[in-house]
């Protein structure tokens, strides 16, 4: 895939726990030649975790990129009369984004770019870590699924034992997936074996 001259959206939402494991692939974007255009959820905007403060993340993002993130719904919007974004990606999807996504929720800067990309009928890929993947939340990744210009990242139970309901993409496929999303094909297998736990 030539990525020379093609605008990334890269899309975070609050799955703090995943955010190291996704930066190095907004970098493996940029090295590829891509403009990647940062959106950040409000709760990656305001939120230190254990796994990273708000400032740290910020502070990353702009560095990789070279580019301020789009935070607010006022600057997301004109994504869709631009038509900026050759794909977007939102990585990590959470189980509340994915919810509101489905159900057509326009509520925050990742949500209202996504509607612009869907707009526009160019690719949106998700990426989903939801602890509610086969619970609750199984819906509405079901409409995604089947929702026309949507792509996901292949994903699986990251611990079957202890979280029988989580689901979590497999970060390493990003770039891949949005290849074949500006193809217009779903990366295959969809669903994958990522579980850490080994039942015997």
């Amino acid at each position: 895939m030539e990525w020379n001259g093609k605008t990334v959206g890269f899309a975070l939402t609050g799955s703090h726990c995943t955010f190291a494991e996704t930066m190095p692939h907004i970098q493996r974007f940029v090295d590829a030649g891509a403009k990647v255009v940062p959106i950040a959820s409000n709760t990656l905007m305001t939120t230190d975790t254990r796994f990273g403060t708000s400032e740290n993340w910020q502070k990353q993002l702009k560095e990789i990129t070279g580019n301020e993130i789009i935070s607010s719904i006022v600057d997301a919007e004109p994504l869709g009369p631009s038509k900026l974004l050759d794909v977007m990606l939102i990585a990590p999807c959470t189980g509340n984004t994915t919810s509101r996504l489905a159900n057509a929720m326009t509520d925050s800067a990742v949500l209202m770019a996504a509607k612009a990309q869907m707009r526009n009928q160019r690719p949106l890929v998700l990426a989903i870590s939801t602890n509610d993947g086969l619970g609750l939340n199984a819906t509405n990744i079901a409409k995604l699924l089947v929702a026309k210009n949507i792509y996901f990242v292949p994903f699986g139970q990251d611990n079957p034992v202890q979280k029988p309901n989580s689901l979590v993409a497999r970060m390493d496929l990003i770039m891949d997936t949005c290849a074949a999303a500006l193809q217009g094909k779903q990366l295959q297998p969809l669903l994958i074996e990522r579980f850490q736990d080994i039942i015997s």
